[in-house]
């Protein structure tokens, strides 16, 4: 897994919508809240999503590198085996967990993610079920160094105790597209990075989830670090076409997208239908990772 994710072509797929997302990701997908009575039904419903674009021909390792799961996700079966042995054993797909639980309020224009006091225990569980590596975000919302700054320094701690059972976090201080400052908190986002990849030790690598950014491969740096295994971008709210051309433009740096991955693909679909549309976009998105 480590090969495929440090060298692999592809880009990693994002399904790890949590409860709070999850009537809103069901919406676009053609099933509305009316349609389901309970929480329970909800995930249900969710996952069934997720094993419909798992289980896709389209949907195999020769084009999607790595697929991150939410942990409900990670519990569950797919085709009678646990989600993530199912990835890379059938579809030769990387298994990554979310592991964040949300978002505290916000600070100094950012906020930080809320505690985590079960992570150790998380984390068990996922080198059990075969996981390769966690994913956590954070969002930066205004210019502000001290804001900047909180986030890199709790990402990289709480990297660092994931580190310690053998997985590699997927560190994601996502900057809100929408932000007035967004090309001045990349800068200062870039220099806290840096300096705290310096700070990590000879046997130690991470992953960067990071938002497309204002500037042309401003991230570039980064994707070369030697302490960085890959640099994915979310498309944060952007639409397929342009997440896809932003991406191309920025080398070094691969998709991870979730929105734009299953823009267009309903229930409603007969399977052919939505094998085909999801085979466009994991054909687009692929191409511009590997630009």
């Amino acid at each position: 897994m480590l090969e495929r994710v440090r060298t692999g072509a592809g880009f990693i797929a994002a399904l790890d919508q949590s409860g709070g997302s999850t009537p809103k990701a069901l919406r676009l997908y053609g099933i509305e809240e009316n349609e389901y009575s309970s929480e329970e039904e909800m995930f249900d419903l969710m996952h069934a999503m997720r094993s419909r674009i798992v289980t896709s021909p389209a949907f195999t390792g020769d084009r999607v590198l790595g697929a991150i799961l939410f942990e409900m996700t990670m519990d569950r079966l797919i085709e009678g085996l646990g989600s993530a042995e199912y990835l890379w054993e059938v579809k030769q797909v990387v298994p990554f967990l979310k592991v964040d639980k949300g978002l505290a309020d916000e600070v100094d224009g950012a906020q930080i993610m809320k505690p985590m006091p079960q992570l150790d225990a998380l984390c068990e569980r996922a080198v059990a079920a075969g996981v390769f590596g966690t994913k956590m975000r954070s969002v930066i919302l205004h210019a502000d160094a001290a804001g900047v700054d909180a986030i890199v320094a709790q990402q990289f701690e709480v990297g660092t105790q994931i580190l310690g059972h053998g997985l590699v976090p997927i560190i994601e201080p996502e900057v809100d597209i929408n932000s007035s400052t967004k090309a001045e908190v990349e800068d200062l986002l870039q220099r806290s990075i840096l300096a705290q990849l310096d700070a990590l030790g000879a046997d130690q690598h991470v992953m960067l989830k990071l938002t497309l950014p204002s500037v042309d491969d401003l991230y570039l740096p980064l994707a070369r670090h030697p302490k960085v295994l890959r640099v994915v971008a979310l498309s944060g709210g952007y639409s397929r076409d342009d997440a896809n051309a932003k991406l191309a433009r920025n080398h070094g740096i691969i998709a991870s997208f979730s929105r734009a991955l299953t823009e267009g693909l309903t229930a409603q679909m007969s399977d052919d239908e939505f094998d085909t549309a999801l085979d466009v976009a994991i054909a687009g998105i692929f191409a511009a990772s590997n630009t």
